[in-house]
């Protein structure tokens, strides 16, 4: 069975969010962030390449890092959201669309 990597992408910056905000303990949220980059790396670099893995990992931690600034502004959920909302896009686009 394959495994979209798009919910995955979108769902581990929610997670993490969510974890470090529950928890109190942002590296705990961090943790969950880099599982998800260490397992969508994997999974990107068998199904696209090494290439796309690396275009896909940047727009992945670029999401997560935009999302601070942007929060700001915005709120937090909103931009938790949107930075889901691309690194799935961006996921599914480059990886999962071809699969």
């Amino acid at each position: 069975m394959t495994v979209r990597t798009a919910p995955v992408a979108a769902g581990s910056l929610v997670t993490g969010y969510l974890v470090a905000r529950e928890s109190g303990v942002r590296p705990l949220g961090g943790a969950v962030l880099a599982a998800g980059g260490g397992w969508l790396t994997r999974a990107w670099t068998r199904s696209a390449g090494p290439g796309t893995a690396v275009a896909l990992l940047a727009v992945y931690l670029g999401a997560f890092g935009g999302s601070h600034p942007l929060a700001k502004r915005v709120g937090a959920w909103p931009s938790v959201l949107a930075a889901a909302g691309l690194s799935g896009a961006a996921s599914w686009a480059l990886a999962d669309r071809r699969a």
